[in-house]
């Protein structure tokens, strides 16, 4: 079996059948990562600082926005306080991450807020069929009219406090509740979720936005302490489109530093990850599946790649649905043919 991986206007991905004799018994799941950085790059090694960049598809970390904290104090356990409220931690859940932490109280006790972003760099940002996963660890902490949030927005740099013009924000903020759940609000406002932050933080969250059209999402809050909790919503954005930048914001605190599960918010890792397409053969056909989920993709083949390659959706079955699967199956004829989704 051959396997091929293409992008092409944002989303395409491909398998490669070399003829039934090659493709064996296998199957090809293809996919791909179109943007990745993780906290244990070693980019990160010596601490996070704005403009710094460990992976690819994203654009350089910015701190713009942040308020610092007081840079007349020392932490307990005697290291200097700076002032900064980005820095990289490894004793929380989910290991090496960056870190948001607040060294005084947020306002108007304080000025601590920690304000983080960037840009996501594939052109035409997030696309329908793609996934942007991020997976993070939350305060536990309880503080009047405090919280913590994420956004998922069409801008150039972080929101600053109080703006909220995101395309989708997911937040836990404390007001007259006594409890830290997460909500996501989206075009049809703010829904409130079972996830409470305490069971998120026990050891993370992986959170995971698909775009399933150019308006419209399903979001998945995974807590990894207890995978079956996981919340699932599916909803449409705001007119603050397309999605390509992706913001964090800490208005918690004061923290006793770095290493403070209780009060800091902590990112391990952030990907991108394109549509599923999969093959099988199954007698002398190719099967072909991908999600229902997703629209506005459709089939296509080609005998090459390259400059020489004709994509065409002519000359393929139309799919049926089976088990929230969109399947074609197509007889194998000649020495190679190659698929992918496009728009």
């Amino acid at each position: 079996m051959k396997s091929h991986f293409t992008l092409n206007g944002g989303v395409a991905v491909a398998c490669a059948v070399a003829g039934a004799s090659t493709l064996m018994n296998g199957n090809c799941s293809a996919g791909t990562l179109i943007a990745a950085d993780y906290a244990t790059n070693s980019a990160y090694a010596s601490g996070w600082s704005a403009g710094q960049n460990g992976g690819y598809g994203f654009g350089a970390w910015s701190f713009d926005g942040t308020v610092s904290g007081m840079t007349n104090v020392t932490y307990p356990d005697g290291i200097p306080n700076p002032g900064a409220q980005q820095t990289m931690s490894s004793g929380s859940a989910i290991g090496t991450a960056w870190t948001l932490f607040n060294t005084a109280p947020p306002p108007p006790a304080g000025p601590g807020i920690s304000d983080v972003g960037r840009a996501i760099t594939e052109p035409g940002g997030l696309q329908p069929g793609q996934t942007l996963e991020v997976v993070l660890q939350n305060p536990t902490t309880y503080q009047f009219y405090r919280g913590f949030d994420m956004l998922a927005l069409n801008g150039t740099d972080n929101e600053p406090a109080g703006a909220g013009t995101s395309a989708i924000r997911t937040q836990v903020f404390e007001y007259f509740n006594t409890s830290l759940h997460w909500a996501i609000i989206d075009n049809n406002g703010s829904t409130r979720t079972p996830l409470d932050g305490l069971n998120t933080t026990a050891a993370g969250m992986k959170w995971d936005l698909t775009l399933t059209s150019p308006t419209n999402y399903s979001l998945t809050m995974t807590p990894l302490s207890n995978p079956s909790a996981a919340y699932s919503q599916t909803g449409t954005l705001t007119t603050n489109l397309p999605i390509n930048y992706v913001n964090f914001r800490l208005y918690l605190g004061p923290s006793t530093g770095p290493e403070d599960p209780a009060d800091n918010f902590e990112i391990s890792s952030m990907t991108i990850a394109g549509m599923m397409l999969n093959i099988q053969l199954v007698g002398t056909n190719a099967v072909l599946s991908w999600p229902t989920n997703v629209l506005g993709l459709n089939l296509a083949s080609s005998l090459n790649l390259g400059a020489a390659a004709a994509w065409s959706t002519n000359n393929l079955p139309s799919p049926v649905v089976v088990n929230n699967q969109n399947v074609v199956t197509n007889p194998i004829a000649g020495t190679q043919q190659y698929f992918r989704l496009q728009q």
